[in-house]
Parts: C-alpha cells; sequence; structure tokens
C-alpha cells in the first residue's frame, strides 16, 4: 500500500471504518482481460482530502456500517468482502447500489449470482461487479511452471488462484450474457426510470475487484504468478519448524498480532501490538491443539509491516489440480 494510503488508513481507529479503507486503498492481485475494479474517482472519493473526510464521517458515526455489516461478521471471508462492497456502492458519492447476490435461474436451476449490480450517479446503465478476496501461498515445486497460478492456494489447500481465477474468467464474469440474466437484468428498477422498455435488457458493463494477498515461501524462491499485477500486496509463509529462525532475524522489539477472521483485511494499529512472546505462547498453544495456518502481522519501525502466515510442517496436505481449459 502506497504511503499516502498507509496515512489516511493511520487516521482510522474503528475496525469496519479501517477495513472499509483498505478496500478503498488495497490493489487487486491480478489483472484478467475484463476491466478492474471501479476506481476511487468512479466511486467520487479520487481526493485524498474527501476521502479522509468521509471516512472520518464513518468513524464518527458508524452505526449504519455496523448494521450493514453485522450479519457477516461470522461466516465466510468472502460475505463479509461483499458486504463491505455493498456499503461501499450504497454511501459512496458517485455510485448507487442496484443489486447484489442476484440469482440467475434457468427453470428450477440455479446458474449463479451476480455479486453487484451498481450505477453512477450521472449514468443509469448499470454495472456488474464481480468480487472476490484472497489470500494465496505459493509453492516452490507444484503444478506447472514457476509462474503458473495453479501453485497458488489458499491455506487450506482447497482452492487456487489458477481455479478461481478459471472460474471468474469462464463462468461469473460471462452469465450476464445468458438470456436469463438478460431478463433479469431488464426487470430490474432503474433509480431514474422505469425498467427497460417493453422488457429490453440494458446494456451492461463488467468489472472486477480481487484484492488480497500473496504470501510467498520464507524458505525458497518463487515469481509472482503470471497476471500478477506489479503492485500487489506480498507476505510470507514459513513452516512452524522454521519460526524461531524467522525470529531470531527480527529487529529486537519488534511486536505483532494474530489476525483472525474476518479481520484480515487492515492491519491493526501499534497501540493494540503485543510483543513477541504472548505470539509465540498462542502459536504453541495453538499447534498443540490443531494445525490450520495461522496468520500473524509483524511490525517493527526500522522494518515496517510484515504478513506471515504460519503453517504445520506436513502442509500442504492436499493441492488442487489445475483446472481443466
Amino acid at each position: 500500500m502506497s504511503p499516502t494510503g498507509n496515512k489516511i488508513l493511520a487516521r482510522c481507529h474503528h475496525p469496519l471504518v479501517r477495513d472499509l479503507a483498505w478496500l478503498l486503498l488495497a490493489p487487486d492481485l491480478i489483472a484478467m482481460p475484463c476491466p478492474g475494479r471501479p476506481t476511487r474517482e468512479e466511486l467520487g472519493l479520487g481526493d485524498d482530502a474527501h476521502l479522509s473526510a468521509w471516512l472520518a464521517d464513518h468513524e464518527a458515526a458508524p452505526e449504519a456500517l455496523e448494521a450493514s455489516l453485522e450479519p457477516a461478521l461470522t461466516g465466510r471471508m468472502g460475505r463479509y468482502h461483499e458486504g463491505l462492497w455493498q456499503f461501499l456502492l450504497a454511501e459512496a458519492p458517485g455510485t448507487r447500489l442496484l443489486a447484489h447476490n442476484l440469482r440467475i435461474h434457468r427453470g428450477t436451476r440455479t446458474l449463479g449470482e451476480l455479486d453487484l449490480l451498481y450505477c453512477h450517479r450521472d449514468d443509469p446503465r448499470p454495472v456488474h461487479l464481480e468480487v472476490a478476496i484472497k489470500f494465496y501461498l505459493g509453492l516452490p515445486q507444484g503444478p506447472g511452471a514457476a509462474d503458473s497460478q495453479a501453485r497458488w492456494i489458499g491455506p487450506g489447500g482447497a482452492d487456487s488462484l489458477a481455479a478461481k481465477r478459471e472460474h471468474l474468467h469462464r463462468h461469473q464474469l460471462a452469465l450476464t450474457r445468458t438470456p436469463e440474466a438478460q431478463a433479469a437484468l431488464a426487470s430490474l428498477p432503474s433509480p431514474d426510470a422505469p425498467p427497460g422498455r417493453g422488457g429490453t435488457p440494458p446494456t451492461v458493463s463488467v468489472r472486477l475487484a480481487m484484492p488480497g494477498v500473496l504470501f510467498m515461501p520464507w524458505h525458497a524462491p518463487l515469481p509472482a504468478p503470471r497476471e500478477a499485477t506489479p503492485e500487489h500486496l506480498t507476505g510470507r509463509w514459513l513452516y512452524v519448524r522454521d519460526w524461531h529462525r524467522l525470529r531470531d532475524g527480527l529487529p529486537p522489539g519488534t511486536r505483532g498480532a494474530w489476525l483472525r477472521k474476518p479481520h484480515w483485511l487492515a492491519l491493526p494499529r501499534h497501540e493494540t501490538l503485543v510483543p513477541l512472546r504472548d505470539l509465540e505462547a498462542l502459536l504453541a498453544q495453538h499447534v498443540g491443539s490443531a494445525a490450520s495456518p495461522v496468520q500473524l502481522c509483524l511490525w517493527h519501525r526500522d522494518m515496517g509491516w510484515r504478513r506471515v502466515f504460519v503453517v504445520a510442517d506436513d502442509w500442504p496436505r492436499q493441492v488442487p489440480l489445475p483446472p481443466r481449459r
């Protein structure tokens, strides 16, 4: 994240406001043929001072944001991420939220959902926005070439960047072109006018937002995956057996935090961080009772921030197959 982005984020205290700010400031992981996310300028929040004031308003009166996100605070990370986008598109000065999670049916069969439909304040034509937030760990050895997206897998080993990318490209982003989606879009109420004349489907553009973090292996070099954006956020992952070696190389006085879902987005404020010995005690308890990967953040003024995933020594227990093209 840019120095300016870090300054804006530093002014936010409320965890939900911090995650909302992170969403506006974080880059996408990959660049696909589909156009990317709505820009801050399109949202009406392009000016840094205006953005800071908008966030400060929600910081001072967070009740609407809290009520909007309360149902998404437990459960899937993706649901929380979608909830943030729903609030953002509904409340940003430059956009209006038209619908979310719009199911597309073919008879009794559900073809899929359109994550978000919005329009710009000065243009009633709808925009279909698909959103995904992903935290992938790279494998030094794995399927395909060194830069293969199939080598980047989720902490649980159940999905990969390659599989997600193909599903988005071939299914989710293409869904609006189906006759069933066109019929559903034609029935949507316009914010300024009746539905499409005579049931005529509106012209819909498609966008994709996919922020997250790519965690490089701590013990081996690995290039970024194909299509990775130049500014994508990065971290490191390591086996629990290597934790002491990593710790011993950190500057004295380094502090950190255990990141718990859904707050994997914005890193915590400095005053909430704890000494490394406290993190180590939690980590030792966790490894003794469960072996699921753990995301930590570490900070020292001479080092800055580091995101770290600590995984069991036998991780991964499964690697998804590359998608069939």
